[in-house]
């Protein structure tokens, strides 16, 4: 069943939710993987976010891509390309018994989500740069979490909401030393 948008308190349980998945990650794709970052909401200490786990992963080149959908599949991700932002792979690991928070408007639950770039996109280090940004400045990061439980007060649509975000997103990446690049959707 979806939720309406749901943010959680800060879960110090996060960061290791995201090292245990990153030994996973590091098994099945290591080889084609250059880095594998914990991003998102969930990589902000202290900030609340809706419970899935955002990973990063950057490849060497775009096409080593097509070597870890298989390998990712076996450890339980589904791959649904790129998923509206050329040149990203996404995918997300589903389950069947969701938390608050972890089901949206389609009903599918899941608990982490990768977004797998060529190392240079510039998404991949919009990425970075938002998470060390809201980690170095914590107002930013409190208004970030206020503008987000605004939107989800407002919005039952998961995409209405990441489209809420987008123009504090390019702030931060302006302030950031990032180009004026598209906003990421999740």
């Amino acid at each position: 069943m979806a939720d309406s948008i749901i943010l959680a308190p800060y879960d110090p349980a996060w960061p290791v939710l995201f090292s245990e998945e990153q030994a996973r990650l590091e098994a099945a794709i290591g080889k084609w993987a250059v880095a594998i970052e914990h991003v998102g909401s969930t990589a902000i200490p202290g900030m609340a976010a809706k419970p899935i786990i955002d990973i990063g992963v950057a490849l060497r080149s775009f096409e080593d891509a097509l070597f870890c959908i298989t390998p990712l599949m076996e450890i339980g991700y589904e791959c649904l390309g790129e998923f509206g932002i050329p040149r990203r792979i996404y995918f997300r690991k589903r389950t069947e018994a969701p938390i608050p928070g972890q089901a949206h408007n389609s009903g599918i639950g899941r608990t982490h989500q990768i977004h797998m770039y060529e190392e240079t996109h510039e998404q991949f280090i919009g990425h970075l740069a938002f998470r060390d940004y809201l980690r170095s400045h914590p107002e930013a990061a409190r208004e970030y979490e206020d503008l987000k439980r605004q939107l989800a007060a407002a919005n039952d649509y998961v995409e209405l909401y990441a489209d809420g975000k987008s123009e504090f997103v390019r702030r931060i990446w302006r302030l950031a030393g990032i180009g004026n690049v598209a906003a990421p959707t999740s």
